[in-house]
């Protein structure tokens, strides 16, 4: 939970709350600003594909480092003003993110698996949501007290760094337990994966442009303003127990109907942040967003194993770079919208829009 809060929740998610500030401050556009989102998440991408070659040395080294990289990169976004800088600084953090979160994975998930306790991973994977409440919180009190925004990196920063002394004293001793019967053989990914791969990309493309905006849509309105240190907490807090609501949601009704029923839910809180005004919407957003991220991401790793025909590696490989390329062409087309008709509505609606496709694609193979 430590690594995901600092890898995943800081590392990946914390440019949301600091943007409007570098903003306002830097003078970005918003195609500016979402091109650095999308930089992320081209890292996150190169890393995930990096993490799964036969890496030498054991997947604890590789996670420490992970999170060693992520503090750094994230706390030296405090430095550079010049866009090309900060593309370097947070295309780096996000192969980081996706070294953590594959090693850390690696670790936890085989350790639970070894010992007859698989129901644990929602405990792990809600470090996520813990990361993202942890750092709206002090973001939002550092703003109060009139931080600018390299105090707020900087402090970022400091965050990840405690989350990397609490992994490192925590996965001390641990065995590593990362072979996955699962994962080998032979054979195709089975035809009835390529609709779930498509839901999965327009996922990707679906949430990232509520989850890198969300904080500056709140600030563009001055009705809603005062809220907007609450609006990001709540992502985090919602986001924390999502992985076990959808996993009972999946136990009951199936996997890929329940994967439809998150992506809808989603799409509700995407399009209400631009379309319900007022404090309400942006709370209503917030929650749903939050609440789904993760189960989302969960569930569909969960259909992609059930979908494969005997090669699950290369299954889960195939959603993880649909996923990434829906996630990078996200922000830069949400900022570029922006930039020419002077609001995230178009953008935000195209996003609606791609996750009740996503919906329908899972529903109709369901």
């Amino acid at each position: 939970m430590a690594a995901l809060a600092g890898g995943m929740g800081i590392g990946r998610f914390v440019y949301t709350p600091i943007l409007p500030e570098m903003v306002a401050d830097l003078d970005l556009s918003q195609g500016e600003a979402g091109l650095i989102g999308s930089a992320n998440f081209l890292g996150y991408l190169a890393g995930a594909l990096a993490a799964a070659l036969r890496l030498p040395g054991s997947p604890r080294t590789w996670l420490l480092g992970g999170l060693a990289a992520s503090m750094l990169t994230t706390a030296a976004m405090a430095v550079p003003s010049a866009v090309s800088a900060l593309l370097a600084l947070r295309f780096a953090g996000g192969v980081a993110s996706a070294f953590v979160l594959v090693f850390a994975s690696t670790l936890v998930l085989g350790g639970l698996a070894a010992a007859g306790r698989s129901g644990l991973a929602t405990v792990f994977f809600a470090g996520v949501g813990v990361g993202i409440t942890v750092s709206a919180i002090l973001v939002g009190l550092l703003g109060a007290a009139d931080a600018d925004w390299r105090t707020l990196w900087w402090a970022s920063g400091l965050a990840a760094a405690l989350a990397l002394a609490a992994a490192a004293i925590l996965t001390a001793g641990t065995e590593t337990h990362s072979q996955d019967p699962a994962s080998g053989g032979s054979g195709g990914i089975g035809r009835g994966l390529l609709p779930l791969v498509a839901a999965y990309g327009l996922f990707g493309f679906g949430y990232v442009i509520t989850a890198t905006f969300l904080v500056a849509i709140v600030r563009a309105s001055a009705a809603l303003q005062a809220a907007e240190p609450l609006v990001w907490t709540l992502v985090g807090i919602a986001a924390i127990p999502s992985v076990a609501l959808w996993s009972a949601v999946a136990a009951r009704i199936g996997v890929r109907r329940a994967y439809a029923v998150a992506a809808l839910v989603q799409a509700a809180g995407v399009i209400a942040s631009v379309l319900w005004h007022g404090v309400a919407g942006a709370v209503v957003a917030a929650v749903l967003l939050g609440g789904t991220i993760m189960g989302l991401t969960a569930l569909g790793l969960m259909a992609a194993r059930q979908q494969a025909a005997g090669n699950v590696a290369r299954a889960l490989a195939i959603m993880t770079a649909a996923f990434g390329v829906g996630q990078i062409v996200g922000p830069a087309f949400a900022g570029l919208m922006h930039d020419r008709t002077g609001s995230f509505l178009m953008p935000s609606l195209a996003a609606g829009g791609a996750l009740v496709v996503a919906a329908v694609l899972t529903a109709r193979n369901g």
